[in-house]
């Protein structure tokens, strides 16, 4: 008998419980089905790192059938050709995609065939990390402290895959255009990334060998390597959280020397536990505010401002050079993306929505739940966010953790010769140091769109309609 197994976001052959119950079973058909209709399609980015994860997928199994459209019509489709009497996947989480799921799991039943879902994407099911009252946590840290005291499954082998049958059907991958052409914007990218089962492998042995010494305070950093990179690996589900939780504990447990920092590392793993775990419970957290009082907050409006912070064309020097490694790159430093978000929604006051827009279409590892669970905190509405009053100063920050300018200097080359007393305010440089470095404000780099001082008053007064807001609701 004969099992579909629908890939979706499990790009990956180990540790992949819809694969391994169906090799169980006996002949596997493996699925992929691309529906850009869905209300939010991949954006660019995804789109790139899909094609050549997908690819490489079809390679590690011996052929995959590709489809396009409508997911239940083209699993009937399938199920018509190929008489399978089985349907198996691992679980997707965001709101479209369970409601989606449900109703072709219905409707597959009823056609009388055995259907079946699994957890190949979290370490706990949302609905498993529950309160003392049975209720969702809203804060990370009780959230941490509860997963950590949790037993962790073990990751599943990859199963044998003797028995894989790949029809004459379906669409060539070449035919869905996912790489972008005319201009390939994502080029050099194949340089960076290795969209695959076994790049995610790669990454994670070289981070844990090379990058995990230090992790907890050189994460912060962008100038170095201390930091994993293995996002958009898990957003694909080329790798998953189990493996990488045990994988990073029996190096810890090999090595008490890194027992602290691999407990940083764990937290940040389940950091995206915790995004997926509040999308679960609070279905509108890409659209919404999660904390209703910042529906009164006096956002502001500027495409020119916009634009400026798309391009990485602001003059604060950290946010310039994070919006030029999204672009050339598809990925920004975790610190340097908190601070150009930071500077799109409390320095200019624009929504976090525009953020998190340009970031799902930039991002390679865009992902719903972290993509929205981040930009809420961020901007002061989301769970466990930090205090409003939190405004980060780009150029301290500039100064703190890309001390040297080397972050700055390789994404934003106009301001290599500088000196790196004043590379993250090339605004506070003499003309003599502007001289001699070649710099030129306003022609061959910008002047600030803001000032840090008066952008951060008027940030306050904005969230003080906020307070109002919460005293008024709660009175």
């Amino acid at each position: 008998m004969t099992t579909i197994v629908w890939f979706r976001h499990d790009l990956r052959t180990a540790d992949n419980p819809a694969l391994w119950q169906a090799a169980r079973q006996g002949q596997i058909l493996p699925v992929y089905i691309f529906d850009d209709t869905t209300p939010r399609p991949l954006g660019g980015a995804s789109r790139w790192w899909l094609h050549h994860s997908l690819a490489a997928l079809d390679e590690s199994l011996g052929g995959l059938v590709l489809l396009r459209g409508d997911a239940l019509d083209c699993l009937r489709t399938v199920i018509e050709d190929s008489g399978a009497e089985r349907v198996y996947w691992n679980r997707c989480y965001e709101p479209e995609a369970i409601s989606r799921d449900t109703i072709i799991k219905f409707e597959l039943r009823a056609q009388g065939l055995e259907v079946a879902s699994f957890n190949a994407s979290l370490l706990h099911e949302p609905w498993e990390v529950q309160t003392l009252s049975g209720g969702p946590y809203k804060v990370y840290s009780p959230y941490w402290r509860a997963v950590r005291r949790l037993p962790k499954p073990k990751p599943l082998d990859g199963p044998k895959l003797e028995n894989v049958s790949v029809p004459a059907m379906g669409d060539r991958l070449s035919d869905w255009d996912l790489l972008p052409r005319n201009p390939d914007w994502a080029d050099g990218w194949d340089k960076v990334w290795t969209p695959s089962e076994a790049g995610a492998a790669a990454r994670l042995d070289g981070f844990l060998s090379n990058g995990l010494e230090g992790y907890g305070t050189l994460r912060d950093r962008p100038d170095l390597e201390n930091v994993s990179r293995l996002s958009p690996h898990l957003r694909f589900g080329e790798i998953s959280p189990r493996q990488v939780w045990a994988r990073t504990r029996f190096v810890a447990d090999s090595d008490p020397r890194h027992q602290k920092d691999a407990e940083k590392f764990l937290s940040e793993i389940t950091w995206r536990e915790f995004s997926y775990h509040l999308l679960f419970h609070y279905p509108t957290l890409a659209t919404e505010n999660w904390r209703p009082a910042f529906d009164a907050y006096p956002w502001r409006e500027s495409a020119r401002e916009l634009a400026a912070w798309q391009r990485g064309e602001t003059g604060f020097p950290i946010v310039d050079a994070g919006m030029r490694e999204l672009w050339h790159t598809g990925y920004m430093h975790n610190r340097v993306l908190m601070l150009t978000a930071s500077f799109l929604v409390k320095h200019l006051r624009l929504h976090w929505r525009h953020g998190e827009a340009w970031f799902w279409d930039t991002l390679v590892d865009a992902d719903m739940a972290n993509n929205a669970a981040g930009w809420q905190w961020v901007a002061g509405s989301g769970a466990d966010s930090s205090p409003y009053f939190r405004i980060f100063n780009p150029v301290a920050q500039g100064r703190k953790f890309d001390p040297d300018g080397s972050y700055v200097r390789r994404w934003c080359p106009e301001l290599v010769d500088l000196d790196s007393s004043v590379i993250h305010a090339p605004f506070e440089a003499s003309e003599s140091q502007l001289d001699k470095a070649g710099v030129r404000l306003g022609q061959t780099y910008p002047r600030p769109i803001v000032n840090h001082a008066e952008a951060r008053h008027k940030a306050l007064s904005g969230y003080e309609n906020v307070k109002l807001a919460k005293q008024n609701t709660a009175t």
